[in-house]
């Protein structure tokens, strides 16, 4: 007994897995307790930082995380998710602008499309023109010269396509580009979509007028571009007015108006000679 009694008073704290015993002090019970353990910033901060930013923090779904992610503007400009929105319209929407495009004083077109400029016109119409264009053109060559001498044997002239693309094209992307660099060189608040979007309805009338283009009599044809090139520059210089009222630049405007003339020229000259 006295050999057992001795065992059990061997201090047993140093072993392993033993719990050190809770000293009662009357009735409070001495607890320690670390300040440093806090499980909610767990694990701690790197470097030092702030505990509350250094643990695990709640995040979104990787899209939101992604989305947080700054973007590169000069990337946005070559993906062509960034111009869906200009192609967001329907064909009630197009069907009103292209009305618009032939009345030139039927109201502001830019103040028409201000909530929704579209893309859609400048490729679709600019297109349909150029095809219109070459084929058109070619029937026109035919009926006058079976007119002058239906001997003569005729073949269709493939480089009326070429013309016509770079033309109509080159037209439609490049002038609304230099009057957007000008303006905004001269102070003006210019947009290029709806300088686009603008230009690009304003060609709608060369198709109409093509169809009437092929009228084998010279003098009638003469009168039929002077009308549309008209009827276009008016439209283009009207709403370019509108658009930039309250500066003095009243070369641009004339200009705008000489340059439809001009392609109404041009379009008669080379493709209905």
């Amino acid at each position: 007994m006295e050999e057992s009694s001795s065992y059990t008073g061997l201090p047993t704290s140093h072993l392993l897995g033993s719990v050190p015993a809770v000293i009662v002090e009357g009735e409070k019970t001495t607890k320690h307790v670390d300040p440093e353990a806090n499980m909610q910033i767990f694990p701690p901060a790197a470097n030092g930082g702030d505990r509350g930013r250094g643990g695990y923090q709640t995040v979104g779904t990787p899209t939101e995380a992604f989305e947080q992610q700054p973007t590169n503007n000069w990337r946005g400009f070559f993906s062509v998710s960034s111009y869906s929105q200009y192609f967001d319209v329907d064909t009630d929407a197009v069907m009103t602008r292209l009305i618009s495009s032939f009345n030139p004083v039927g109201g502001d077109f830019f103040s028409k499309i201000d909530a929704n400029p579209d893309l859609y016109g400048l490729i679709w119409i600019s297109t349909t023109l150029v095809f219109v264009l070459a084929s058109l053109g070619n029937l026109a060559t035919f009926l006058m010269q079976q007119h002058a001498d239906s001997a003569t044997s005729w073949s269709f002239d493939v480089s009326y396509m070429n013309t016509a693309a770079w033309s109509i094209y080159g037209y439609a992307i490049v002038v609304p580009m230099a009057y957007y660099f000008f303006l905004q060189y001269m102070g003006s608040n210019a947009n290029l979509v709806r300088f686009w979007c603008m230009w690009g309805y304003s060609l709608s009338i060369f198709i109409i007028s093509s169809f009437l283009l092929i009228i084998p009599v010279e003098i009638l044809r003469w009168f039929i571009t002077l009308i549309t090139g008209v009827a276009s520059a008016s439209f283009v210089a009207l709403n370019l007015r509108s658009y930039i009222e309250g500066n003095d630049i009243s070369v641009a405007i004339m200009a705008a108006f000489f340059l439809q003339i001009g392609l109404a020229v041009f379009i008669k000259v080379w493709f209905f000679a």
